[in-house]
């Protein structure tokens, strides 16, 4: 397994991309043994991966679920890194709080491509209504790895923003994940 591993790791870079990986990337993943035998991850294995990618998901997002989402800003970072962070493809999420800023739900609203996924403030709005949100935080990747907003992300983050106002629904930030780190829409003063 040592042979497959390494490749596993030449191949994706990191361990959270290895397990971030889609079972036709991992078993197209080929190495030798010191013997000059072949070597390839099997889809039980990367079944067994793609389960702890899972398992590492529900952990990280232990300290965040029903606690203050804003005090522990750094269990939220962890959290959406570990979620997102090494996505193929552009995926945009929200963080619905309660009153008191715990999660209610982290919900994917949608999945796009390489550079874009599409957003509609009304659906984010509409969903935070049915879960009664009163604050919102929106989380999305850009594949990438460089977690600069774009103009799209901030015209967008503008129309969801208006949209909650008359609602009294706040968004209290949006955060792009790259695997260079994450970007604050509110650090940035972009909100």
């Amino acid at each position: 397994m040592k042979p497959v591993a390494k490749a596993l790791l030449a191949r994706f870079g990191t361990l959270s991309a290895v397990l971030a990986a889609s079972i036709e990337e991992l078993t197209a993943v080929r190495a030798s043994d010191s013997l000059g035998r072949t070597k390839s991850v099997g889809a039980e294995t990367a079944l067994d991966l793609m389960a702890l990618h899972e398992v590492a998901r529900r952990v990280a997002k232990e300290p965040v679920v029903k606690r203050t989402v804003i005090s522990s800003w750094s269990a939220l970072l962890a959290y959406v890194r570990v979620a997102v962070a090494n996505e193929p493809r552009e995926q945009f999420r929200v963080l619905y709080l309660d009153k008191k800023n715990q999660l209610i739900l982290d919900e994917t609203m949608n999945r796009g491509t390489v550079d874009h996924a599409p957003v509609y403030p009304r659906e984010i709005m509409r969903r935070a209504l049915e879960v009664s949100s009163s604050a919102v935080i929106l989380v999305h990747n850009h594949p990438s790895g460089d977690p600069t907003p774009s103009q799209a992300d901030i015209a967008m983050t503008r129309q969801v923003v208006e949209a909650g106002r008359p609602l009294n629904i706040v968004v209290h930030d949006h955060l792009v994940v790259g695997r260079e780190g994450v970007a604050s829409f509110k650090a940035l003063g972009l909100m």
